[in-house]
């Protein structure tokens, strides 16, 4: 049967006729420098202005359906209209972290050097996945300073990512193939054999990404192993100990444990060298993730928390949450990277390297192919803005915020201090009210989101919901942790009524 296309037939492709010049995406380039300029001064004064207004406010529904339903007009509008749309729809409904009174979760806001970077490399607009290019190096060179910092050996390799998920990801999946492949088993029936038998170790605070994780590369809840902590909220190394042993001992394999460096819930850091001593006797795989607190070693105060860290497997970190580098930017560092490229290395014929001697491409170090070379060029930025010195200055000034914190709330009636630290967070409830304590604390944190001049939020601590403050914002100042507390106080005596939203705040440093 022939199949005919008259469309296409009747008009010969040399006399294709160009579309009108809205249906193309370029302008004119005085066009675009004006509406960067535009940009640029409306981010300069959206950043300055942030801590005058509300942490947050709330949407209305109707606001909110909007943005999820509007359909696409049929013909193109002016390039300002985008300044016009995130001025009106989308800045004024911000999560709340780029302001100095968000102290709910780890997020940081953006560091100046990578909103510059991230505007430029989107300009460059290279791939960092395959081929070779400029930002492809610099992501390798990025990789390497975190290393250092990290107190990793030389040789060290590994990749950028969107955050501590993705890394962890790859992390649980490299350390199966390479569990598997020193079995021998990576590969047909022992393949299906042994990994119905793995089994994954992590203390009872890890993060919920590393469940999931594991649940990604197909391992069953019934074969994780949350490890109990211990008073500091540290993995027990002894009861690691004793559930390896328990499984080994039913014919199970326990192919990797993990450890955090920075719990979400408190800040706790696990102990890395004994955990790496038990990996290392039964053939096990040492995943650290410290997307919090993966850069500990490199600050005097935390370091002997850290012995040790050079002989782990693998190593997760967020320089979007330590060094404020713009979302998403999570890395995992591998301190023998051949083992990312045997788990992750696939190769086409439309993907081949053009000269014998160039260094794998990066997508042979993740699931990904095609990958921005905004995270490279944001965190070098903001590495290089920081320097050395930079980047312990900014992590202590955090600790220092949350130990000021932990002794305003231990010094204030009706506030008991309950967790928190190394890492800048503070854990505590309200002693002064009656009724469910649990439900109480969820309530103050709603009404104190609700006002607007403060944010925190809820974590489950000994099997309590307890409020929880984190430092990760480096224009938080002493005088932020005292409205905090003052908010918090206020909430708790105000009733099931939120107290008015006001824009009244104390003076910052811009």
């Amino acid at each position: 049967m022939t199949h005919r296309f008259p469309d296409l037939a009747s008009t010969p492709c040399g006399e294709a006729t160009p579309p009108p010049d809205q249906m193309l995406p370029g302008v004119h380039p005085k066009v675009l420098r004006d509406e960067l300029v535009a940009a640029a001064e409306w981010v300069s004064q959206y950043l300055s202005s942030l801590p005058a207004g509300p942490v947050s406010r709330p949407m209305s529904p109707r606001r909110r359906a909007r943005l999820r339903e509007s359909p696409l007009a049929r013909t193109g509008a002016e390039l300002g209209e985008v300044l016009d749309f995130v001025r009106e729809e989308i800045a004024p409904f911000p999560t709340g972290n780029g302001h100095p009174a968000f102290f709910a979760w780890v997020n940081s806001p953006p560091a100046p050097a990578g909103i510059i970077a991230e505007l430029l490399a989107g300009a460059v607009n290279a791939t960092c996945g395959m081929g070779e290019n400029a930002l492809m190096d610099l992501e390798r060179g990025t990789v390497r300073t975190l290393a250092d910092l990290a107190g990793l050996p030389d040789g060290t390799g590994g990749v950028l990512t969107s955050g501590g998920s993705m890394a962890n990801l790859l992390a649980l999946a490299t350390a199966r193939t390479w569990f598997l492949t020193r079995r021998g088993s990576g590969d047909g029936p022992a393949y299906d054999r042994d990994h119905a038998r793995l089994t994954l170790y992590y203390g009872a605070q890890a993060h919920m990404s590393v469940a999931k994780a594991a649940a990604c590369i197909g391992l069953p809840a019934h074969r994780l192993r949350p490890i109990p902590t211990d008073a500091h909220d540290r993995l027990e190394p002894a009861a690691l100990r004793a559930a390896v042993t328990a499984d080994l001992d039913a014919g199970l394999l326990p192919f990797c444990a993990v450890t955090t460096l920075g719990t979400t819930a408190t800040g706790a850091v696990d102990p890395i060298e004994p955990v790496t001593d038990l990996c290392r006797s039964v053939g096990m795989w040492h995943h650290a993730d410290g997307a919090w607190g993966g850069l500990g070693a490199a600050v005097p105060a935390l370091a002997p928390l850290y012995r040790g860290i050079g002989g782990i497997d693998s190593l997760t970190v967020d320089p979007h949450k330590t060094l404020s580098v713009p979302v998403g930017c999570g890395a995992l560092l591998v301190p023998d990277p051949e083992h990312l490229h045997t788990a992750f290395a696939h190769r086409a014929s439309y993907l081949t390297a053009s000269e014998p001697d160039t260094l794998p491409w990066l997508s042979h170090s993740t699931v990904e192919l095609t990958r921005p070379g905004t995270r490279a060029l944001a965190l070098w930025a903001t590495l290089h803005h920081l320097g050395r010195d930079g980047v312990s200055t900014l992590i202590e000034y955090y600790l220092s915020l949350a130990e000021q914190l932990r002794d305003k709330i231990s010094a204030q009636p009706g506030l008991e201090l309950l967790a928190g630290g190394p890492w800048p967070v503070a854990c505590f409830r309200i002693t002064h009210h009656g009724g469910d304590p649990d439900a109480l604390h969820v309530r103050v944190a709603q009404r104190v989101q609700a006002a607007g001049r403060a944010y925190l939020a809820t974590v489950s601590v000994r099997g309590h919901t307890v409020l929880r403050a984190c430092l990760c914002n480096y224009r938080t100042t002493t005088d932020d942790l005292d409205l905090l507390i003052r908010e918090v106080i206020h909430a708790a005596d105000a009733g099931h009524q939120p107290p008015p939203v006001v824009n009244e705040r104390p003076a910052h440093r811009q």
